[in-house]
């Protein structure tokens, strides 16, 4: 499909978040997902990713997640300070607030005019990814893909001590879908293991896949960017939306 680009500016807590949305050029009716990047915000990888699931035929909605510590537009380098900065400004938001952004986003998508009622899903990479299931403790949320999502096992996100974003792995009423690479240092085979026991425990309805490939695989720049788990996990989601949602 024909896709069009544009950042608006969607209202949380008294200020406006920066958020990229992609959508479909023919008019109709499309789930609606909203889509975290990792810790160097909107960049062209990223970009590119969510214009690529547009093009499926779906409305992507992808906010700024430090919004409320960096100025608009602001996207950080694939670089060690780059690497520095985007974990500094995690460590000063708190879990509360990107919470808080998450409902904002879902309700900029519930109110599009091109998202399907009741079709709401989400997606992210790495703390994305993390944000992402927590995306999926809102009722509405019928999908997610956590791109090996870093810090689910042992609870670090933003400032808080602690998420306890596993400890409300039973709030989930979707379905999930999660990614990994097996050679990923920052989710170890034992925070993989805890993650899939808890979502058993809960009886979370998810599936789950494991690529030969490192942290941060599907990043097309660097070292680490494997295409060819990139294309199989891109298809995984692309199939999972559609058993959903068509």
């Amino acid at each position: 499909m024909i896709i069009t680009t544009q950042y608006t500016d969607v209202p949380v807590d008294g200020a406006m978040m920066r958020t990229l949305v992609i959508k479909p050029q023919v008019e109709g009716k499309y789930p609606g997902i909203i889509c975290y990047s990792d810790i160097f915000q909107l960049t062209e990888t990223m970009v590119r990713a969510c214009a690529r699931l547009a093009g499926y035929g779906f409305v992507v909605a992808a906010p700024e997640i430090y919004h409320r510590i960096e100025p608009p537009d602001t996207v950080i380098a694939f670089d060690d300070d780059g690497r520095t900065r985007g974990m500094d400004a995690a460590a000063r938001t708190q879990v509360s607030e990107f919470d808080a952004d998450c409902r904002a986003v879902l309700d900029y998508l519930t109110a599009h005019p091109n998202v399907a009622e009741g079709c709401l899903g989400a997606m992210g990479f790495c703390i994305g990814g993390h944000l992402a299931f927590r995306a999926a403790f809102q009722p509405d949320v019928k999908a997610t893909v956590c791109f090996y999502g870093t810090g689910i096992h042992n609870g670090k996100l933003g400032s808080d001590a602690d998420a306890e974003s596993l400890q409300r792995a039973g709030e989930i009423q979707g379905e999930l879908l999660m990614v990994w690479g097996g050679l990923d240092p920052h989710v170890p085979a034992d925070g993989r293991a805890k993650i899939e026991a808890t979502l058993q425990t809960e009886k979370v309805n998810f599936s789950q896949r494991i690529y030969p490939a490192e942290h941060a695989f599907m990043r097309d720049v660097g070292a680490r960017f494997d295409p060819e788990a990139t294309d199989l996990a891109f298809g995984e989601m692309i199939n999972f939306y559609r058993r959903i949602f068509l």
